[in-house]
């Protein structure tokens, strides 16, 4: 009788990183939570580290995980880590158990916003010598700084809003402003998504208190004009090979799509999958979003949000370098009436990660 050898196959060991310091800190648990449940736990060892809006950093060591919860509720199952550079086998060490945890493979920033989607993270994950899911540090800069970003799409001839820059409450002068955007007006953080901290100004007087308010958020303002079109995005995948996914459009129910419709209020907006457009407009919008995508040397995943006007004009709004993907997030959706379904693409945007690493780790890092 023939002795069946069995194989054991060995799980990668995966580390969603989710909370973190942001405004936008609450929407990074629910994606976190979206994600966690379409990881193919067969190929897959799932850890999941949190870090509260002070900073810290905490191994999610509880048992039943079928909802994460905040880290910044601090329960038992919470244990701080620290994070230690240069030593790729032991990257994480538990301060609670004064033990280091086992090597992780790869790790999943779910982190919008500020320190989380704007390179700060990236940097850190690079210094442990882990490959990790989406953009790299510069692009996830460029992408998050709505300025330099809006500057370099205008270099490469991508039409955007009109627009000005703002540092402090003291360096405009409001007549100026509104003479040379109009009315309405948009003012918004420079480096925040998710609609935080945007103010929709209809009169003069208006102004100064919506900037006031934006730079509650953020050092830097953008004041932008008001653009009367459809919310167009389309979603993008890839390193060096991309593709786009069909457009889908946002109608707003409101004055435009904010916060609560985004996250909170599911009839704040309507989602049409995809959007009613003609083939041409369809192919047009892809090839911009391909373009964006490349323009801001963008890798792994990001969406790219337009406005389509009467005419037919595209103004690219901004692109997201993690998008959401909360159970109404148009990131997934988008894939998924494109062909790709929700843990197929999670399984995907992994191998993306892997792919990357491998060709950077193949680069000298020294003279000789």
């Amino acid at each position: 009788m023939k002795t069946i050898e069995v194989i054991k196959v060995t799980k990668k060991r995966l580390a969603i990183l989710f909370g973190g310091r942001s405004a936008e800190h609450e929407v990074s648990v629910d994606s976190a939570n979206n994600i966690y449940k379409a990881i193919n736990k067969e190929k897959y060892e799932v850890i999941v580290i949190g870090i509260d809006h002070k900073g810290k950093w905490y191994l999610y060591n509880k048992k039943d995980l079928k909802n994460l919860t905040d880290p910044d509720k601090k329960e038992d199952y919470f244990e701080k880590l620290a994070l230690i550079p240069g030593n790729n086998d032991k990257q994480f060490y538990n301060l609670e158990k004064n033990k280091f945890i086992k090597k992780i493979d790869v790790i999943f920033p779910v982190l919008h916003g500020p320190y989380g989607e704007d390179g700060t993270i990236q940097g850190l994950i690079k210094n442990i010598d882990t490959p990790f899911v989406g953009a790299g540090v510069l692009a996830s800069a460029i992408a998050m700084d709505k300025g330099v970003m809006k500057r370099l799409l205008s270099e490469e001839n991508i039409n955007i809003a009109d627009y000005q820059v703002i540092k402090n409450n003291k360096n405009y002068e409001a007549n100026n402003l509104i003479n040379k955007l109009g009315l309405p007006l948009f003012v918004k953080p420079a480096n925040l998504g998710s609609s935080v901290g945007v103010k929709k100004v209809t009169k003069k007087e208006e102004l100064t208190n919506a900037i006031d308010y934006a730079l509650k958020f953020d050092n830097k303002v953008i004041v932008e004009e008001f653009i009367k079109g459809r919310e167009i995005e389309c979603s993008v995948l890839g390193n060096e090979k991309i593709k786009a996914s069909l457009p889908g459009e946002i109608i707003p129910q409101d004055d435009f799509y904010s916060y609560e419709a985004k996250y909170i209020n599911d009839q704040g907006a309507v989602l049409s999958f995809p959007a009613e457009l003609s083939d041409e407009l369809t192919k047009k919008i892809k090839e911009i979003s391909l373009k964006v995508y490349k323009t801001l040397l963008t890798e792994g995943m990001a969406r790219v949000d337009c406005f389509l006007k009467e005419d037919g004009e595209i103004i690219v709004n901004e692109i997201n370098t993690i998008p959401g993907f909360t159970k109404i997030s148009m990131y997934p959706k988008l894939w998924e009436i494109s062909g790709i379904g929700y843990s197929d693409l999670i399984n995907h945007l992994i191998e993306l990660a892997f792919k990357r690493y491998e060709k950077e780790i193949k680069l000298k890092n020294n003279y000789n």
